[in-house]
């Protein structure tokens, strides 16, 4: 992982935390229920999440109180606009984009000495079953101050109200409590420091629970995909919900998908495109052996890929080039089926979703693609951080050179 740590790749855009900010986060773990850190110095990223804490801990969803409510923790304003690193449901970026935009001033005020703990609840205090997650449609963001700084500000306020009422100003009582309140939480009377709760609508989602799995409810039917066998294989002996579900593995959910209109596919046209030759460049390096050019050359070469190419097996050949080879007997057998040539692989992996899709449906439904066949490496980074970082431990190092110069190479296009 240290060449993607060296590309910004890996734990990039991550804040530095140490001295009274770190002793601000283990505050906000202790509101939490956490067991504060033991660390003095450490990361976080947009939502708060730590790695060295994760690690420390052996914990990666450290902030969830179960998987049916996530938490979020807001140390400082550099937190706005950085990635969220390991989300546990897929709309976890945009909750952190909407807490910023509704609250900035108000966010930059509370953390000059204090910070802010963000519950994420959909009121539903546990999931029983993969069919619960039908139910989240609407997600309450509320927020709670280290010291509760905004109700010490309320008692501030109510104290000096008092004050000025009747001859209280000579209360010497009174002037203790307000003297001894400035003194412990600072002069609170002009502060920006309520924040009130946000509603968002969920539509369809991915979520990390039941060992990951898709809700898509914004369709013509609902539809769950699984990620774990074990779950599906409990959730299908359910026969009251009205639901389609598959496991993300069944070659039938492309059928249902593309039924939907939810994905599209057209294979001449994807087979002209770079996302194509990736797919296909990552196929190929599965098969190259006893090479003796770098990787980064062979890929970029169009002469040594055709050189290693015709050193491969004639069915492993067939199975690189299947793409090539059906649109070329396509043209004259009219009747060929994609399925009878192409490699399945392929067939999955060039599916996208439609055009009709909003942004974050598109999104989404990448990233069901990549997780059924993750064979696109920059797409793969792209949607599904988790996946290629565990992916990208297997491959080839030659070919992890290729795949940081495409994502360095392709990131300007994917933040426009």
């Amino acid at each position: 992982m240290e060449k993607l740590k060296a590309a910004g790749l890996f734990r990039g855009e991550l804040v530095s935390l140490s001295g009274s900010l770190a002793r601000r986060y283990n505050e906000c773990l202790a509101i939490l229920g956490v067991k504060p850190t033991s660390l003095e110095r450490f990361s976080i990223d947009g939502m708060g999440w730590s790695p060295e804490i994760s690690e420390e801990k052996e914990n990666i969803y450290y902030l969830n109180i179960g998987e049916a409510n996530s938490n979020a923790i807001i140390i400082t304003p550099l937190q706005e606009d950085k990635p969220v690193n390991m989300p546990f449901n897929s709309f976890d970026r945009n909750i952190m984009r909407s807490i910023f935009a509704a609250n900035k001033k108000t966010i930059k005020d509370i953390t000059k000495d204090s910070a802010i703990c963000v519950q994420l609840d959909q009121q539903i205090d546990t999931y029983y079953e993969p069919y619960d997650l039908l139910r989240y449609d609407t997600l309450t963001i509320s927020f709670r101050l280290v010291d509760d700084l905004d109700k010490r500000q309320k008692e501030q306020l109510d104290l000096i109200k008092l004050y000025y009422k009747d001859n209280n100003f000579i209360d010497p009582k009174l002037h203790k409590k307000i003297v001894d309140s400035s003194k412990k939480y600072g002069d609170l009377r002009n502060r920006h420091l309520t924040l009130e709760p946000l509603k968002l609508n969920i539509g369809s989602f991915y979520t990390r629970a039941y060992g990951g799995l898709f809700v898509l409810k914004d369709f013509v039917k609902d539809i769950i995909v699984f990620e774990s066998k074990e779950v599906f294989q409990k959730a299908i002996k359910n026969t009251v919900h009205d639901v389609l579900i598959y496991h993300i593995s069944h070659n039938e959910l492309l059928d249902t998908l593309a039924d939907h209109l939810i994905t599209d596919f057209n294979i001449r046209t994807e087979a002209k495109t770079p996302r194509y030759k990736r797919i296909r460049n990552h196929t190929f390096v599965k098969y190259l052996k006893n090479i003796e050019h770098p990787i980064t050359e062979i890929l970029n070469n169009r002469f040594l890929f055709k050189k290693y190419l015709n050193m491969l097996d004639t069915e492993t050949n067939k199975k690189v080039m299947s793409v090539e080879i059906y649109n070329q007997r396509h043209i004259v057998e009219r009747e060929l089926k994609v399925r009878d040539v192409v490699d399945l692989d392929y067939f999955k992996a060039l599916h996208k979703p439609h055009s009709s899709l909003e942004k974050e449906q598109q999104e989404l439904i990448w990233k069901l693609i990549l997780l059924m066949v993750p064979i696109d490496p920059l797409y793969l980074y792209w949607y599904a951080k988790g996946q290629f970082y565990n992916d990208y431990k297997t491959w080839k190092p030659g070919y992890q050179d290729w795949v940081i110069g495409c994502i360095l190479e392709n990131n300007k296009l994917f933040d426009s």
